[in-house]
């Protein structure tokens, strides 16, 4: 646990220090990762909602490339935040989207419990929410 803990703190520390040979060699998209990890088995690898679990919700995927098309230009973050976090979106019937806030606290708290209060848990889950968002902004269809 403790090498998984080292890990993930030298991989963030190459990403934010921007300077590292490493970094500079291998890029990480951390976005991406979190969107083919979290995303992609309902919205498609594409994220046009075509996923290979699609077929199976009651209602298709939204089609996550054109949000900022059909938000008149505009890419809906602070929408997309509260849609992931799912903790302020009220929910009629049943909701087939995880609510991802909830799960990233569960995760976030099993990765890092040795740390015992060194991290900020309500941080970790909007940074992770906050990397997934910049990712779908990317994949916005021009």
């Amino acid at each position: 646990m403790k090498r998984r803990i080292q890990t993930g703190l030298l991989v963030a520390g190459m990403v934010l220090s921007g300077g590292a040979v490493l970094a500079q060699q291998q890029q990480v998209d951390l976005g991406k990762i979190e969107f083919e990890s979290n995303c992609a088995s309902c919205h498609g690898i594409d994220g046009k909602g075509n996923g290979p679990l699609a077929t199976l919700l009651q209602r298709r995927p939204p089609d996550l490339t054109l949000l900022t098309k059909n938000n008149q230009g505009v890419f809906p973050i602070n929408r997309l935040y509260e849609v992931i976090d799912g903790r302020g979106v009220p929910s009629h019937g049943t909701r087939d989207m995880p609510v991802w806030g909830r799960t990233y606290q569960v995760e976030q708290a099993q990765l890092l419990r040795e740390a015992r209060g060194l991290y900020d848990s309500p941080a970790a889950v909007r940074a992770r929410i906050l990397i997934l968002l910049e990712y779908i902004s990317r994949i916005q269809a021009r």
